[in-house]
């Protein structure tokens, strides 16, 4: 095999984990880097466990992550069918060579036995593994079970002593006892194949140059090295990623947070940041900067960088990478990622070309969304928290204690007294020409002359226009409510002391 060609195989099972992101995306950054062809091929021998219109959503993620194939269910490369169960026939062949040469038999022991025998194995402390009563059964026998309709699998005859050498590209050559390896199972009752087996055959007929995966399957890698043997076949290289675990030490968890790409898209994380984090996992570039686009980090990645210890998922982390590159945004950009998340949060209703207030009724243009998410753009780490950043916008007024109005050990009064000004400096500036740079002049001019400090005046102007103790500037807040609204929330705020 002369040409790189990766692939990534996915059950068709459900949400694509975050884990098999990183796999898919190692995969992408290696074939990139290389020149090769990226595979995309949908595993579903496991029918019991398909879930319906799960490939199609994967696919759809991917996109959405800016992941393209070069080959795949619907890009035929000459190597097709790419869906699993569509080469029942292939797996077929295959495995009766292998059972023509003595490499693999029928094994007719019922479920029940098999429960049984690993219970039994239980009890006494021992390995839960096949006893191989089926390995040596009479042709005759095996001919005349299989004419009484019995259910059998396809076993593959391991060897009964010494040892398999598997080479890694990151761990290097791995050995190990065969006595420890069970004869497994490469065709189901059902007829169809196992993972294992299908696996090692597609990528043989696919010409599979690098097979990226996690260390979970380790175990199973001598496996995969005696099926290629043997065919007498050359296996492709094998590159086994490092575990992701959660920042307590374990595995990564539905029920300790999110483990679906879908749901990271929910919430509002970016695909570059997404990409850009579970890069990171596992592989570290040659220099120190860590903010990298899709093209950096195809051109900065070599296999021989990834690491062997296991890489720890920190939604931290991803937090704040996400928020560099939402910042890296233009307003329209961003407006325009934003809206729908405004609609989920119920403050914004879209009817056609026009915004609905949701909370007031009041209709609103283009121009004063992007001002709105303006004013978040900086302090947002995923889209889905424009809306309790910029809640007090959409209200009728802030709801908030008279308390929060008071700066430091300033009395009720001077807050009073100087709301009153507040309000009386922005009552002169004209309404068109009500800008954050004029009502900012104008009220520290009003400052310097009064010899006041700026946060007996700026905070309880902040509080009476969002009733938060943290958000944007008052000048920025005050220029996007407007005139009227911003000196309507003042007389609030004044009547409270």
């Amino acid at each position: 095999m002369s040409d790189v060609r990766l692939r990534f195989a996915p059950s068709p099972t459900g949400f694509l984990h975050i884990g098999s992101l990183r796999t898919v995306l190692f995969n992408y950054f290696i074939v990139k880097s290389l020149g090769g062809k990226f595979i995309l091929r949908i595993e579903d021998t496991d029918q019991k466990r398909e879930v319906s219109g799960s490939a199609e959503k994967l696919i759809e993620i991917l996109d959405w992550l800016g992941i393209k194939f070069d080959e795949g269910p619907n890009i035929d490369g000459g190597y097709g069918p790419y869906v699993q169960s569509q080469r029942r026939g292939i797996y077929d062949k295959y495995v009766k060579e292998l059972l023509a040469s003595g490499q693999a038999y029928h094994c007719f022991c019922t479920s029940e036995r098999l429960q049984k025998m690993k219970e039994d194995q239980a009890a006494e402390k021992l390995p839960p593994r096949y006893d191989r009563i089926c390995r040596d059964l009479k042709t005759e026998e095996v001919e005349k079970r299989i004419a009484n309709n019995e259910p059998f699998v396809i076993r593959q005859k391991m060897p009964l002593e010494g040892e398999v050498a598997v080479y890694d590209e990151l761990h290097g050559e791995i050995k190990f006892k065969v006595e420890n390896l069970e004869d497994h199972v490469l065709i189901k009752t059902d007829g169809m194949p196992t993972y294992q087996f299908a696996n090692v055959i597609d990528d043989h007929l696919m010409e599979i140059s690098h097979v990226v995966r996690g260390d979970e399957w380790i175990p199973s890698f001598p496996k995969n090295i005696l099926l290629y043997q043997a065919f007498g076949w050359q296996p492709p290289k094998y590159i086994h990623t490092p575990l992701i675990l959660n920042k307590e030490g374990g595995k990564l968890s539905k029920r300790q947070g999110d483990v679906a790409v879908e749901d990271y898209q929910a919430k509002g994380y970016l695909p570059e940041a997404l990409i850009n984090f579970c890069a990171l996992l596992g592989w570290h570039p040659k220099g120190e900067e860590e903010i990298l686009t899709l093209e950096e980090i195809i051109k900065e990645f070599k296999v021989s960088d990834i690491g062997i210890s296991p890489a720890v998922f920190d939604i931290e982390k991803l937090d704040y990478m996400n928020g560099m590159y939402i910042r890296k945004k233009s307003v329209d950009e961003l407006t325009e990622m934003a809206i729908p998340f405004l609609v989920k949060s119920n403050f914004l209703e879209v009817r056609g070309e026009d915004f609905i207030n949701n909370l007031t009724g009041e209709k609103l243009d283009l121009k004063f969304i992007k001002q709105v998410v303006a004013l978040a753009h900086d302090r947002l780490k995923k889209l889905s928290e424009i809306g309790e950043l910029s809640e007090f916008i959409f209200l009728k007024k802030p709801n908030y204690e008279k308390d929060l109005l008071i700066w430091k050990h300033n009395t009720e009064e001077k807050m009073k007294q100087n709301l009153i000004e507040v309000g009386e400096v922005l009552e002169h500036i004209p309404a068109e020409d009500w800008t954050k740079y004029s009502i900012e002049e104008a009220l520290f001019s009003h400052i310097k002359v009064k010899e006041l400090t700026v946060g007996e005046m700026l905070w309880p102007m902040r509080v009476a226009l969002t009733g938060r103790k943290a958000s944007p500037g008052p000048f920025e807040v005050a220029e996007v409510l407007g005139k009227n609204k911003s000196l309507e929330r003042i007389k609030v705020a004044i009547n409270k002391l």
